[in-house]
C-alpha cells in the first residue's frame, strides 16, 4: 500500500473509532431520556461519523490507485476530510450544548460561506482523486 493511501485509511479508522465512541454517548442518552431518544445532534454526529469514516476509506482506495503524485493525493483527500471532521465536530458541539435541533433554523453569518466552501472542497477534492484514479486505472 502506498504511504499516502495508508495515511488516508488510518484517518478513516480514526473517524470510525470516533463514531463508535459517539455511539456510546448516543446509547447513554437513549437509556436515560424519558422518551428514549438521544438529542438530534448526538444522533446526527454518530451517523455522520459512521458515514464519513467509510467515505474516507473510499478516498483511500482512490488515492491508492491514483496516477497523481502523493502530495497531490494527500491534499485532494485532505480537503474533504477536513470538512468531514469539521462537520462531525459541529454536530458534537450542538449535541453537547443542546442549543438547537436545526442549525439552519437560525443560521450564523458564516454558515452560508462555510457551506459553499464545504461544497467546493468536498466535490473538488473527490473529483481530483476520481480523475487520478481513472487516469491510473484506464490508461
Amino acid at each position: 500500500m502506498n504511504l499516502d493511501a495508508a495515511v488516508v485509511l488510518f484517518v478513516a479508522g480514526l473517524i470510525f473509532l470516533l463514531a463508535l465512541v459517539l455511539g456510546v454517548w448516543k446509547y447513554r442518552q437513549m437509556m436515560t431520556a424519558s422518551d428514549h431518544l438521544a438529542h438530534p445532534y448526538v444522533d446526527i454526529a454518530h451517523r455522520a461519523a459512521l458515514m464519513y469514516s467509510f467515505a474516507t476509506a473510499l478516498l483511500a482506495a482512490l488515492v491508492q490507485f491514483s496516477a497523481w503524485p502523493a502530495w497531490l493525493n494527500l491534499v485532494a483527500a485532505g480537503v474533504p476530510i477536513v470538512f468531514f471532521v469539521g462537520a462531525i465536530l459541529t454536530y458534537i458541539e450542538h449535541g453537547f450544548r443542546r442549543d438547537t435541533t436545526n442549525q439552519f433554523a437560525h443560521p450564523t453569518s458564516g454558515l452560508r460561506t462555510s457551506m459553499i466552501a464545504l461544497i467546493v472542497g468536498e466535490i473538488g477534492g473527490t473529483a481530483v482523486l476520481l480523475v487520478g484514479f481513472a487516469v491510473g486505472a484506464f490508461t
